[in-house]
């Protein structure tokens, strides 16, 4: 028993590790950051800062790095398009007009296709090209 479900880790893994990695940086980056910044003109900006989408960006990219270059490139792409969506939808799903939902479909989508470019070039860059393709 124990068998079977060392090797669905082992199988999971890969895809498992880019998720809990982009939920606990979308936490830790964006979650703590709900208030947006009122100018002296009166438009408002945020909630979240450039600088916060950048450290989310960095942290997203070692972690698609790990899986792409051990030749995971479904699991980089699934698992981190999984855990943004999910933590988007966590993070917005108190909005009342229901708008939320437009949001969690553009991280879902613009991190799919983002991520699948970055694996695949890190996956190449890795593997030495070759003319192998990985997803």
């Amino acid at each position: 028993m124990s068998q079977g479900l060392l090797a669905g880790v082992r199988r999971l893994g890969p895809a498992l590790l880019p998720a809990v990695v982009s939920l606990g940086a979308w936490a830790a980056w964006l979650g703590w950051d709900q208030r947006r910044d009122v100018h002296a003109d009166g438009t408002t900006t945020g909630p979240y800062e450039v600088w916060q989408v950048a450290g989310l960006v960095l942290t997203l990219l070692a972690a698609v790095y790990w899986a792409a270059s051990r030749r995971h490139v479904a699991g980089a792409v699934l698992g981190t398009t999984a855990g943004l969506t999910v933590a988007a939808y966590l993070d917005w799903s108190d909005d009342a007009s229901g708008l939320f939902v437009v949001g969690v479909g553009m991280v879902m989508v613009g991190s799919l296709l983002v991520t699948t470019v970055v694996a695949n070039v890190i996956a190449s860059v890795t593997w030495g090209g070759g003319g192998r393709t990985a997803a």
